[in-house]
């Protein structure tokens, strides 16, 4: 349950929501395998991405009668544009699973360098001018490229795609929008490769903890969808900074605080 509200808050912020799943499994004492966690992890995502469809369901009918027409207009443009973003995390997806699997089993040093390096990137994004220019070719697989790095746990996708949007000129609300519909596609894969290939074969005691999380993601999904977007345009992304940089040192301090007694010990 709080995982699942954690999920949902932080999914539409530019605050990796990944990171403060791993860091709220480590407080809340969650000992499971990284496969485990990273099955739950994306289950959670599953919920917020169907969230995400509801609340942007104009959006989402758009891009699909955009690939289904065949036709060289503004919404065929903007599908193939999103298809191109997605391109990137596809590829690690497909050829690093194992690697990417391994770092979710609450790697807090990860985690907190991460949303250090989250802090950086919304400062720079911060200070670069806003413009009203729209996401180009070029510019959807540059953002797809910082989508890819953000699946590494601490990364904010959506901070790290938003921060490279903007940091090419791209207009702030286009930003958003292109980056919470780009992420959808690749839910709804990830969750289709798991089923297709057995991965998501759930005991049954692990059913009820993941049917109640994936519900308080998706029900606070809905609730906090539209108010988290407004924060984002509304807000300054040094303040997201600023939070993403707090964490990050006490997640790093926490580490070095759990692991000097041993090295000292050993």
């Amino acid at each position: 349950l709080v995982l699942g509200i954690i999920q949902a808050l932080t999914q539409f912020l530019p605050a990796s929501s990944s990171g403060h799943l791993e860091l709220v499994k480590v407080i809340l004492g969650n000992n499971s395998a990284a496969d485990q966690s990273l099955t739950f992890t994306v289950v959670l995502h599953f919920a917020t991405a169907l969230s995400t469809i509801i609340v942007f369901k104009e959006e989402v009918i758009e891009i699909i009668k955009g690939l289904l027409q065949f036709k060289w207009n503004t919404e065929f443009k903007f599908s193939l544009k999103v298809i191109i973003s997605m391109l990137p995390a596809v590829i690690i997806g497909l050829f690093f699973e194992k690697e990417l699997e391994s770092l979710f089993g609450g790697e807090i040093l990860l985690v907190g360098s991460m949303l250090l390096l989250t802090a950086l990137l919304l400062l720079l994004a911060d200070k670069a001018k806003n413009t009203k220019k729209e996401v180009s070719y070029l510019a959807a697989a540059i953002i797809g490229i910082s989508q890819a790095i953000a699946m590494l746990p601490g990364i904010s996708r959506s901070g790290a795609t938003i921060s490279t949007s903007v940091l090419l000129g791209i207009d702030r609300a286009r930003a958003a929008k292109f980056s919470f519909l780009m992420v959808v596609p690749l839910i709804f894969g990830k969750i289709g490769k798991d089923l297709l290939s057995g991965n998501l074969d759930l005991q049954t005691s692990e059913l009820i903890p993941i049917l109640v999380g994936f519900l308080a993601a998706f029900i606070s999904g809905l609730l906090a969808c539209k108010w988290m977007i407004l924060i984002v345009k509304k807000s300054k992304l040094s303040y997201f900074s600023i939070y993403c940089g707090v964490i990050g040192c006490i997640a790093t301090v926490s580490y070095t605080h759990l692991t000097l007694p041993t090295i000292y010990s050993v």
